[in-house]
């Protein structure tokens, strides 16, 4: 069994980088090294400007570099949920940031010729486990036939959804064509391959240690150097508690562990059952299981322990979810198994803005980050040129920090195991 993740080990050689040393002068300081950091460097060295980028640890060492690369223009809340409660500009808002965000992964891709991050997309599969989940469903095609006039979503019966998962355990699903899959750490490599060759400066193990702002701009320190800058770019996410200078950030989302295991390589017979269509498919479950086909091996992921780390019980549970939807691979050997922190906000969505005129920040992705943080690192570039966005429900100041949020691990435990009951009863 190997503790390292699937994209580790297939991964391009990582792009020749250094610790900070010394000081530096740019015009926006970024503190993380994942796709929001990544993108928001491109953006702003197109706009003219010198971005530096800080990692703490490696590159994309983070959930950019450990995630089920699954690219979807998915939210957590419904857009019928996000209709009645405001209204239905702000609904067809949310729907189509959604799907900017997908473009956004498309873009750089295409742009960058990042061949390397194998982006597909032939849909993603939204399997119902129960009816309940499958009237949802059609709810919300029907919301985007009847309100976007579009048919970006494609319900399927249950014949339909075993023929092109491999697997009798759903009821029914919806397809969303525009969507699917890339290799995330080769995606995380290839943008700072692209800022390396145009001399934009990524420091690699480089924790900022200490933020200071002053008239004139924000100074940034590390172990070995400082970084003078007019902006400051926080792109930290489920990792914000690493050192204390993105401690309100922290405060402001609950950091949960989602684990992924993947298969030895799978016989040739078995392999062409399962997905042959390419798609990436989740299930509607609270505690949500997701897989999708890599070369010869099935992924499978799901949410794992709400702590720091992936468990044996964690992963042990995973094999046992996988058995339960492919009969056909149950006792088939894992040969990679990994975890990392990914987010949750209270309100189910991401966010960008600004703590101050010089410090801005996006956060909050909720497990649902490679399209929509990549999309949140270009409005950063423009929101740090002084440029007016229509945000709407992704406006940061809608993003206050969390009552309690120092006792928060007891009542995210026990809200996890009240959704592990429910799955479980079938609600």
């Amino acid at each position: 069994m190997n503790i390292q993740s699937l994209w580790a080990a297939t991964a391009e050689p990582d792009v020749p980088l250094s610790s900070l040393q010394g000081d530096r002068r740019c015009d926006v300081v970024i503190i993380g090294g994942g796709y929001t950091g990544l993108s928001a460097a491109r953006h702003i060295a197109d706009s003219g400007r010198e971005p530096v980028v800080l990692e703490a640890n490696s590159l994309a060492s983070g959930a950019s570099g450990r995630n089920g690369g699954v690219v979807s223009p998915k939210f957590r809340v419904s857009f019928q949920s996000v209709m009645q409660r405001f209204d239905r500009d702000t609904a067809l808002h949310l729907y189509r940031t959604g799907y900017e965000a997908v473009d956004s992964v498309i873009e750089t891709v295409d742009t960058l010729g990042l061949s390397e991050a194998k982006l597909t997309l032939n849909g993603h599969i939204a399997a119902a486990h129960n009816d309940k989940a499958l009237a949802g469903l059609q709810a919300t095609s029907q919301w985007i036939r009847q309100e976007t006039g579009t048919r970006s979503s494609v319900m399927l019966d249950a014949e339909e959804v075993a023929q092109m998962t491999g697997s009798q355990r759903f009821r029914g699903g919806m397809l969303t064509p525009k969507a699917g899959g890339l290799h995330p750490l080769n995606f995380a490599r290839g943008i700072a391959r692209h800022l390396h060759g145009r001399g934009v400066q990524v420091f690699i193990d480089s924790p900022a240690q200490r933020v200071e702002c002053r008239a004139d701009g924000v100074v940034v320190e590390t172990a070995r150097g400082r970084v003078h800058a007019q902006q400051l770019v926080y792109a930290t996410n489920a990792y914000s508690d690493l050192t204390p200078v993105t401690a309100s950030l922290h405060r402001r989302i609950v950091p949960f562990c989602s684990a992924i295991i993947a298969t030895e390589p799978l016989p040739s017979a078995v392999l062409a059952s399962l997905l042959p269509g390419g798609q990436v498919c989740g299930d509607t479950k609270r505690m949500l299981r997701w897989f999708r086909v890599i070369g010869d091996r099935l992924i499978f992921g799901g949410r794992g322990a709400f702590g720091k780390d992936g468990s044996n019980a964690a992963y042990k549970a995973l094999e046992e979810n996988m058995a339960e939807i492919f009969p056909q691979l149950s006792g088939q050997p894992i040969a990679y198994r990994w975890s990392g922190l990914v987010d949750m906000t209270l309100d189910g969505l991401p966010h960008a803005g600004k703590l101050d005129e010089r410090r801005f920040y996006a956060i909050g992705y909720n497990g649902g980050g490679v399209a929509m943080s990549t999309y949140m690192g270009a409005r950063l570039a423009e929101l740090t040129a002084g440029r007016p966005l229509d945000l709407r429900l992704l406006a940061g100041e809608r993003l206050n920090p969390i009552p309690l949020h120092a006792f928060r691990a007891p009542g995210v435990r026990l809200a996890a195991g009240w959704q592990q009951f429910l799955d479980a009863i079938g609600h």
